[in-house]
């Protein structure tokens, strides 16, 4: 079970253990906990599922597009650039177990891709519920993970035997930089279209999800306590 399953069955233990031996204090701590879970469980579903009748569900499949476009400007623009491509050449002939770019990979700074994802979300009609729970320091703990998971698909990407095939049979023609650039673009262009809404949301739901359990924790926590301080002012 994960943290948030955990903690709305305590909340609603909680509750009923309140209902049952008539403990107001006991009941206000548990209806105030689940509500907070609930909601908080609910912010959290609402990113990745389209909910109806509720106006902003469904964020990452919405933005499929622009996650699309993100992850072909990343490439072009800070792998694959007329530099990079220049250096690579300069090299020599490579043999195929020399084609590996995992090292480039680790040494590009993400952090702008990240902040790109966070804006999506926090201009979305998703934000403003996400103001409630913290706003953007509430998606602090994703940073790495998704820098983390970003650079091994972006490696794997580059390790695709179509991709290194076609290094390999332009690496002796460092005059054709340009062409090869185009039909890097052109594999890259091919492997996003592959990629469908749904694969794009489990790609990020399996990156973040665990990390925005907390939230449920802590709704499911400050709830109690609202709901215990409430029982001493009524």
């Amino acid at each position: 079970m994960n943290k948030s399953l955990i903690t709305n069955i305590i909340s609603a233990l909680i509750l009923a253990a309140g209902l049952l031996l008539k403990e107001d204090m006991l009941t206000m701590v548990g209806l105030f906990a689940l509500s907070g879970a609930l909601t908080n469980w609910l912010a959290v579903f609402m990113l990745f599922e389209k909910v109806p009748f509720l106006y902003g569900s469904g964020v990452v499949p919405a933005h499929f597009e622009e996650f699309k476009k993100g992850i072909r400007s990343l490439m072009m623009e800070q792998f694959f650039t007329l530099e990079n491509v220049d250096r690579f050449l300069t090299a020599g002939s490579l043999s195929p177990a020399q084609l590996n770019l995992t090292p480039v990979i680790e040494k590009v700074d993400l952090n702008p891709t990240y902040d790109g994802l966070i804006k999506v979300i926090m201009e979305s009609s998703f934000g403003g519920m996400l103001g409630m729970f913290g706003g953007e320091e509430a998606l602090t703990p994703l940073r790495e993970p998704f820098i983390k998971h970003m650079k091994s698909s972006i490696s794997d990407l580059t390790k695709d035997e179509k991709f290194i095939e076609l290094l390999k049979e332009e690496i002796e023609q460092p005059d054709m930089m340009n062409d090869i650039l185009i039909k890097i673009e052109q594999i890259i262009e091919q492997r996003l279209n592959e990629l469908t809404p749904l694969l794009v949301k489990e790609i990020i739901q399996a990156m973040i999800k665990k990390h925005l359990g907390w939230l449920v924790v802590w709704g499911g926590i400050f709830g109690g306590l609202i709901g215990l301080i409430t029982t001493f002012v009524m």
